[in-house]
This record gives C-alpha cells, sequence and structure tokens, in this order.
C-alpha cells in the first residue's frame, strides 16, 4: 500500500485511534477565516489543511504550505493548488524560506521539529502559532515491542514542558497548551506493518525481513489475545507573538 500523505483511511477496520476531544482540524477552520496570511508547515499530503480550509467561512488571501518529503510535497501540491496553496519543498530544519513577519497565522499538524525561532521570526507581530503536536512516548508500547525500553530523555522529548520553554526562548508568548494521552489499538499485523512503514521515524530501518520473529509473535499474540493496545499522546498549543 502506498505510504504517502497523512490519509489513514486504510486502516479502517484494522485499527483505531481515539481522537483528541479538541478536534484541530474544525479548529484550524475557524482560525484560517480570521487570517489574512497563514503558512502551514510539515503539511504532509496537505490533507488536513484540505479539510480545514473546506469548512472556512472565508480562506486568507496569501495561502503557503512547507513539506519536507518529495513523495508529499507532489501529493499536497496536487491537492491544495485548487484552493490556491502554493506548497513550497524546504529540508528538515533548513530555515523558512520566508520574509520577516509574512504571516498573521503559522499552523502545523505533526511537525517532526517545530522551529521556535524560524516561527517567530516569520509570524508578524500579534500573529499566531496554533498546531497540534505528537508528546512524549507517544505509542511507545509498540515501539518498545520491537526497540526495547527506551532512555528516559528519548521518552520525554516532545514533552508540552519543554515545548512552552522553547516557544517562550523563541520570544512567544503560550496562551494555550492542553494534553490528551488517548488509546490506539492494532487489530492484525498488517495494521502494524503498514503504521511502521508509514510513520518510519518509530522504528528505524523497520523491514518486515529484519524483524520477522517478532512479527510473527505479536500476529499470534494478537490472535490469542485480541488487539495490540498503545496510546498516542497529544497537545494543542496557541502561542502568539507579541505586539
Amino acid at each position: 500500500m502506498p505510504t504517502e500523505g497523512w490519509d489513514f483511511s486504510w486502516f479502517a477496520g484494522r485499527a483505531t485511534e481515539a481522537r483528541p476531544s479538541w478536534g484541530y482540524a474544525v479548529s484550524l477552520a475557524g482560525r484560517l477565516a480570521g487570517a489574512d496570511a497563514a503558512l502551514d508547515l510539515d503539511t504532509g499530503g496537505g490533507e488536513v489543511l484540505d479539510f480545514a480550509l473546506g469548512r472556512a467561512a472565508r480562506a486568507p488571501a496569501l495561502l503557503a504550505a512547507t513539506e519536507p518529503w518529495a513523495p508529499n510535497v507532489a501529493e499536497a501540491t496536487e491537492l491544495l493548488r485548487p484552493r490556491g496553496v502554493v506548497v513550497v519543498a524546504v529540508p528538515q530544519d533548513a530555515p523558512l524560506p520566508f520574509a520577516d513577519g509574512a504571516f498573521d497565522l503559522v499552523s502545523s499538524r505533526h511537525p517532526v521539529r517545530p522551529d521556535w525561532s524560524e516561527i517567530a521570526r516569520v509570524l508578524r507581530p500579534g500573529g499566531a502559532y496554533f498546531a497540534q503536536h505528537v508528546g512524549p512516548a507517544s505509542v511507545f508500547e509498540l515501539v518498545e515491542y520491537f526497540l526495547g525500553p527506551q532512555p528516559e530523555e528519548v521518552r520525554t522529548a516532545r514533552h508540552p514542558d519543554r515545548e512552552r520553554a522553547a516557544a517562550e526562548a523563541a520570544g512567544l508568548e503560550v496562551v494555550g497548551l492542553r494534553a490528551e494521552r488517548l488509546r490506539t489499538e492494532f487489530h492484525d499485523i498488517a495494521a502494524v506493518v503498514h503504521f511502521l512503514r508509514k510513520v518510519v521515524w518509530m522504528v528505524p530501518g523497520f523491514t518486515v525481513e529484519a524483524y520477522k520473529p517478532a512479527l510473527r509473535a505479536l500476529h499470534e499474540r494478537i490472535g490469542a489475545e485480541g488487539p495490540f493496545v498503545a496510546h498516542s499522546t497529544r497537545h494543542l498549543v496557541e502561542a502568539r507573538k507579541p505586539r
């Protein structure tokens, strides 16, 4: 199955993940309606931004999105061009190719590593960053099944308190921060394999051949005990650049 973009519809009937109570994409639609110039970072295949724009009362006059992975750039361009979004390929951790103060809204759903100094730079005074981030030790029951116990510094990476501190160090004011831990179930081994091929940083270098014994054992475990249960972590961040 193709792994480009962030369309997870293939998992229907094979895996489930509880969604955060705040409804990120719908909330983003409201913020887009109030923006004049908006930027979406790490847009993936553009699915979330497309959904939000489809529900926004109005679209910003200027719309841009960035994505580091070439296959996703092509997917996002095809999906978002009809909505007037310019999709820009930007390598991970590279400076954003936009002028200082270019946007009054910067958004992102599950950025790889938010560059707070660049976010602050491209925001106008009074502008906002609104995003849903992956939290600490997300789906680590599955990660540690394959990789074993992870060091504490790995388990606590992406902690919302750390991200608050980093945002404030870049000159932003965090005005909202909510976190939730959500149940995830994998109902068959095909769902596990597809997930690890799609979210490649969870088990770096994952291949079926390399992990065949562990996959076979997990397949038998799911057959005997039912779904493999893990927990994802998410936090909703809203930060503003002081006027």
